[in-house]
This record gives structure tokens, C-alpha cells and sequence, in this order.
């Protein structure tokens, strides 16, 4: 059995065609974490930040999510994997902390 460890994913969520409440966001990335095992420890919304670095002149600006969660070592890789392919989440980050 593996030990469990602490994380903290930052995430970017593009919200550029979203017709849902944000809210639905938050808790499609907490089921997400929750589903694949992980113990959610705390969950902040940092709010909307303007990129320094704009790649796509048109999106300028996403908001910030972070959710610090404790699970097995081998769940940060499944979370990147599961929301890859999802257009609401623009950046995805995850470390040991």
C-alpha cells in the first residue's frame, strides 16, 4: 500500500463560451479529485487574473482554482489525464506539497 501524500492543483478554467454558473466548474474538479481517491483538505477560488503572457490575444484572462488534497502518489497523473481533454480547463498544475 502506498502512502498517501499532499498536493495542490492549480487550475485555469477558461469560461469563454460557458453558458453554466462557474459553481458547476468547481464541482465537476471536485468530483474528478474525490472520484479518483483523493481527500479534499481545502478548495480556493482566487478569482479572475490577467495573464502577463497572453498566448491567444483573444483570452486574456482565466480564472484561478486551488484545491490542496491528500491520495496516492499515482492520482496526480490520473487527474491530468482525465480533465486533458476538457476546454473549460485551460491550465492544469499539480505538486507535492
Amino acid at each position: 500500500m502506498e502512502k498517501k501524500r499532499n498536493y495542490r492543483a492549480s487550475f485555469i478554467v477558461d469560461m469563454r463560451g460557458y453558458t453554466e454558473p462557474i459553481d458547476t466548474i468547481f464541482a465537476k474538479l471536485r468530483d474528478v479529485v474525490t472520484g479518483l481517491g483523493g481527500n479534499i483538505l481545502d478548495f480556493k477560488t482566487l478569482g479572475q487574473k490577467v495573464f502577463e503572457r497572453a498566448v491567444d490575444k483573444k483570452y486574456l484572462a482565466g480564472e484561478y482554482v486551488q484545491i490542496t488534497f491528500e491520495t496516492d502518489p499515482s492520482v496526480p497523473a490520473a487527474i491530468k489525464e482525465k480533465l486533458r481533454l476538457d476546454k473549460t480547463i485551460n491550465r492544469i498544475f499539480i505538486e507535492s506539497c
